[in-house]
């Protein structure tokens, strides 16, 4: 079978038949991703394959570094084409890595190069994908070509939202809404950057904070500068979720020996984390946002890289911290007063895909479809094998025909052909069932279900104002 021909990832005519027909025409509705506001609002113009692929990209450094690059060609001063000439160099060692498949869908598919890329190829390819860039190919323009019809940024309460601002008030077709992301609000074991980003948050919203009270009218207040804008989600980074009891009365003072320079003991910590986070919940039901729990990550196991080049870039791993127990007890204590949220838990561990699976069918609402869901294969998942079994443990405990589908939870524009690799995935995996027997060979059926995994589903989960109405499936 050809390389990433059109039947790339399908290996049945049930398979090919289902992306084609049901798959591929839908839009994409990219619900959570790192793109920078600021680029999309200017709409930026990449000046060459390094700033669009290449600046930013902690994936391919973590691929460099283990075939032996020299650092300054991840982060370091090498020149932009030094740096993509290294990255050519490595990619012919990614093979069974999804880095060879996304690196070559992406060159096809952005600037129709069909050539594997490697040091031999390096300056044809740089050349040839230049001008492409040079030739209109700029953040609009790409949304535009992967019929983007959505995009949820992450940001920061402290953050100005200037840039959404400006787009939304631009004629920019894609919906770009902001998604709270208060991560830093619970860091109370790192006095230093918590009062930073205290006064930040002082200084956004007008109001002196001083006080856990003045702190939680403060997250109010940028809940509803974000929901002005068309925020509709927030999100939340946490290597294990956070459930121990803890009065507001403790939490105030907490609040104050940190805001005093005083660092937050580990169980002081927990105990400030868990009333905020309970707080935040019950904040997202009242609102009717989703809540977005990205659970379980090994973050910076390499003190020394870290102290050298700082987070996300590269050095993270997968945690083997059980996250079924806290997880529970968190959304049981907001399901008990009556403020659970719309609820996405993506896990980084395989180990616990079937727990995850079961645990969002103990928090079912008769009159919301997939309250809770078991978010798409997520950071080292995120490829065939990992989406899988993802699917498959959702198939098993839970129902795949209500899921929300996949996000590229990038910082790249160059991510987009990742919704296409699973879209491929999940047809490749429905064909398989219908050419065996297990499920019926009704392609409408089948497709339905598949407009409603890549589209439809997370268009009426998260309920956007005035975005565009679901397309009825062919």
């Amino acid at each position: 079978m050809p390389f990433l021909d059109e039947n790339f990832l399908l290996e049945s005519d049930a398979a090919r038949q289902l992306y084609q027909e049901y798959a591929a025409p839908q839009p994409i509705f990219d619900y959570h991703c790192h793109l920078p506001p600021r680029d999309l609002a200017r709409n930026r113009q990449f000046e060459n394959l390094f700033e669009i692929w290449l600046e930013g990209d902690h994936y391919k450094w973590r691929a460099m570094r283990y075939n032996g690059e020299p650092e300054r060609f991840c982060t370091g001063d090498a020149t932009p084409y030094e740096k993509f000439v290294a990255w050519a160099r490595t990619v012919p060692h990614t093979l069974r890595n999804p880095l060879y498949h996304w690196t070559h869908l992406e060159l096809q598919r952005y600037f129709g190069i069909y050539e594997p890329l490697n040091e031999h190829t390096a300056a044809n390819i740089w050349e040839r994908a230049n001008a492409v860039l040079q030739d209109g190919l700029d953040a609009h323009a790409i949304l535009a070509k992967f019929n983007v019809r959505l995009i949820g940024t992450t940001d920061d309460p402290a953050d100005t939202l200037e840039f959404h601002e400006q787009i939304a008030g631009s004629t920019l077709a894609t919906r770009v809404v902001p998604t709270f992301r208060p991560d830093a609000s619970l860091r109370v074991h790192l006095p230093v950057a918590w009062n930073a980003w205290i006064e930040r948050l002082a200084e956004i919203t007008g109001n002196s904070i001083d006080t856990l009270p003045a702190l939680l009218r403060a997250i109010e207040q940028r809940m509803d500068d974000f929901g002005d804008l068309g925020c509709r989600a927030s999100d939340h980074g946490l290597d294990h979720c956070y459930a121990e009891p803890c009065t507001e009365s403790q939490a105030a003072a907490i609040f104050d020996a940190v805001h005093a320079g005083h660092a937050a003991n580990t169980q002081d910590h927990l105990r400030f984390a868990s009333f905020l986070m309970h707080f935040l919940g019950a904040q997202y039901a009242h609102r009717q946002w989703t809540m977005q729990l990205h659970l379980g990550a090994l973050r910076n196991p390499n003190t020394r890289a870290f102290k050298l080049h700082g987070p996300d870039t590269g050095f993270d791993g997968m945690g083997a911290t059980p996250q079924l127990h806290a997880l529970a007890t968190f959304l049981d204590n907001l399901e008990r007063e009556g403020g659970l949220p719309r609820t996405i838990v993506y896990n980084s561990n395989p180990v616990e895909n079937y727990a995850f699976a079961t645990l969002i069918g103990s928090f079912s609402a008769c009159n919301i479809p997939g309250k809770v869901q078991f978010g798409s294969g997520w950071w080292f998942l995120d490829q065939k094998e990992g989406m899988e079994w993802q699917m498959n443990a959702l198939s098993n405990a839970s129902l795949l025909s209500r899921f929300v589908g996949m996000v590229t939870d990038s910082r790249s524009f160059m991510s987009y052909p990742r919704h296409e690799y699973f879209r491929r995935t999940l047809c490749n995996l429905l064909g398989r069932d219908i050419e065996s027997g297990l499920l019926p060979n009704d392609i409408h059926l089948a497709g339905s279900m598949v407009s409603d995994i890549c589209y439809a589903n997370a268009e009426r989960y998260f309920q956007i104002p005035a975005l565009n109405t679901v397309p009825v499936a062919q």
